[in-house]
């Protein structure tokens, strides 16, 4: 009963990140929305009616599963800073973490890069032993990592991208539909500056969510996507000959 309950939740949180509501689910299953309510309290669904709640949001009821397994996992909230070294020397596992952070699959990854299923594999054994996934059975991986889980400040993986990435990452005028930047500049006190950095982390919350929503979507329906926020005490170097000292 106790797991039935958890998938439930599972699925009220998926359909609310959805934006679908009882009304939504009772249209598509022709029910009264007292009656859908009821199903939910009651957590008493036949396997066909969960299927078509979980085709309301695009899901399998295998990934609602995965999503409650990954839900109740004790998860790793940030590596050491020599797992992160191990990490960042080598590019090639690099790119597999970032991709099986993203829930890409082994074969995803072997259809759309030069890595051969060998080497994969063994990027995935290393990325297990580090205990970022656990690999199942079939080369079937199981994320381990927490909501918040993040790369260390100033660790090995931030410093590779800042150093290697940074021009590229800039390399834009940022006009596209799906692009945008936002330069603003002011003067704030302490206290602001820590508002605005709290609500900052709050939108980087929002953004994890929104990527585990969409991780059970087929991968030609997700497109990757980089965000930076960034914030510090600074003035422009362009003053600088003329600031007084």
């Amino acid at each position: 009963m106790a797991q039935r309950t958890q998938l439930v939740d599972t699925l009220k949180a998926s359909l609310k990140a959805h934006g679908k509501t009882y009304a939504d689910v009772a249209a598509a299953l022709q029910l009264s929305e007292t009656s859908i309510k009821r199903l939910f309290s009651e957590c008493n669904f036949s396997l066909q009616r969960l299927d078509d709640i979980c085709k309301l949001i695009n899901m399998e009821i295998s990934d609602l599963v995965r999503l409650m397994n990954e839900s109740s996992t004790v998860h790793l909230s940030q590596l050491s800073e020599e797992q992160e070294g191990e990490i960042a020397s080598d590019i090639a596992l690099l790119l597999v973490t970032v991709c099986v952070l993203n829930r890409w699959t082994l074969q995803e990854i072997v259809d759309y890069f030069h890595l051969s299923e060998t080497r994969c594999i063994r990027y995935l054994a290393k990325l297990d032993r580090l205990k970022l996934i656990e690999l199942l059975p079939k080369n079937r991986v199981k994320l381990l990592i927490a909501p918040n889980f993040k790369w260390r400040e100033n660790g090995p993986i931030q410093q590779f991208f800042l150093e290697k990435l940074e021009a590229d990452f800039f390399n834009s005028r940022f006009n596209k539909e799906d692009e945008r930047l936002i330069v603003i500049n002011g003067m704030l006190a302490d206290s602001s500056n820590a508002v605005f950095q709290r609500k900052m982390e709050h939108l980087a919350k929002e953004f994890d969510a929104l990527n585990s929503d969409d991780a059970g979507l087929p991968l030609e329906a997700r497109n990757g996507v980089t965000v930076v926020l960034a914030m510090r005490r600074w003035a422009y170097g362009l003053f600088d000959d003329i600031r007084k000292k």
